[in-house]
């Protein structure tokens, strides 16, 4: 099918809980050229209850919807995700996956070679990085140049009755290191460079504190929970050097306007036939490099190289 715009690209939707009903599939199905073509759970009685509330057809297996789509939207704990986008890049559907792209750094990489290999287009949804205004404040900042250390807090509370990631299996298994590291990563990062060593040290609450040094010498600290009393959530990060400090201001938009955005940079990467994306495959496979090395330094109490 297509529109005035181009092709509608058939999203397969992986997941049924809060953020694949709320997020994926409300954008997928608000998008002008994106359509829903069905949708697969492990629960079977929330997967038809999302279908039927889209108007798509539920799957019993992971390859049938795969085969039924041209890309795959996942919103599922990431080492399910993992096994799902390396069947479907190998099946030559494009990839809109969750962050961290998996939980060990050989999955990662099976995901990058899969999509190098069928050269399939794909982005990693690290929200922040897809609201406009962040986006544009991270290009200045980095094109500006002289930053010597970057500081980073994001105090999160989600256990707390009524939050709908409160009973996430792997949230309470892996923490914030895994769910919001890789969002204080993917700000990080396009301003200070690659990671190339990691220190680590745990906190009260959940709290994991992070020493990161980068290419060419700077150096950032991250403190990350999900588990915050209430009243000390909180989200800041500001980079520190030659030309003053600068503070990440909040996004600009909503978590559901911003995947909308990410469609709509899956459809130019698609369009253009480029393999370039910023926030794709191999970004999510540099963040989950930097994960894995601070998980062995909390561990054995030492510095890890990247």
């Amino acid at each position: 099918m297509t529109t005035a715009g181009g092709f509608v690209l058939r999203f397969g939707l992986f997941g049924t809980g809060h953020w694949a009903a709320e997020t994926h599939a409300a954008a997928i199905d608000a998008h002008p050229r994106a359509t829903l073509a069905g949708v697969w759970g492990r629960n079977p009685e929330r997967a038809g209850a999302l279908a039927a509330r889209h108007g798509v057809p539920v799957f019993p297996d992971v390859d049938a919807l795969i085969d039924a789509c041209d890309a795959i939207a996942v919103a599922l704990p990431p080492d399910v995700q993992a096994d799902i986008a390396f069947r479907a890049a190998t099946a030559g559907r494009h990839l809109l996956l969750d962050k961290p792209l998996a939980l060990s750094l050989a999955d990662a990489d099976r995901v990058v070679a899969a999509a190098q290999q069928s050269g399939v287009a794909s982005v990693v949804f690290f929200t922040q990085r897809f609201h406009p205004n962040i986006t544009g404040f991270l290009a200045a900042t980095a094109a500006a140049g002289g930053w010597q250390h970057a500081r980073g807090t994001q105090f999160a509370s989600i256990f707390q009755p009524g939050n709908p990631y409160g009973g996430s299996r792997w949230r309470h298994e892996k923490g914030a290191l895994w769910d919001i590291g890789p969002h204080a990563l993917s700000l990080v990062l396009p301003v200070l460079g690659r990671v190339t060593r990691v220190a680590a040290m745990d906190g009260p609450s959940g709290l994991v504190h992070l020493l990161l040094t980068h290419d060419g010498g700077a150096t950032s600290t991250l403190s990350l929970t999900l588990d915050a009393p209430p009243a000390a959530v909180t989200r800041d990060f500001v980079f520190f050097g030659e030309n003053g400090v600068e503070v990440v201001p909040p996004g600009d938009g909503s978590a559901l306007t911003a995947y909308g955005t990410a469609i709509d940079q899956l459809l130019e990467e698609i369009d253009s036939g480029t393999r370039d994306h910023r926030c794709d495959v191999r970004f999510g496979r540099e963040v989950a490099a930097v994960l894995t090395a601070a998980e062995v330094a909390r561990a054995q109490h030492r510095t890890v190289d990247v």
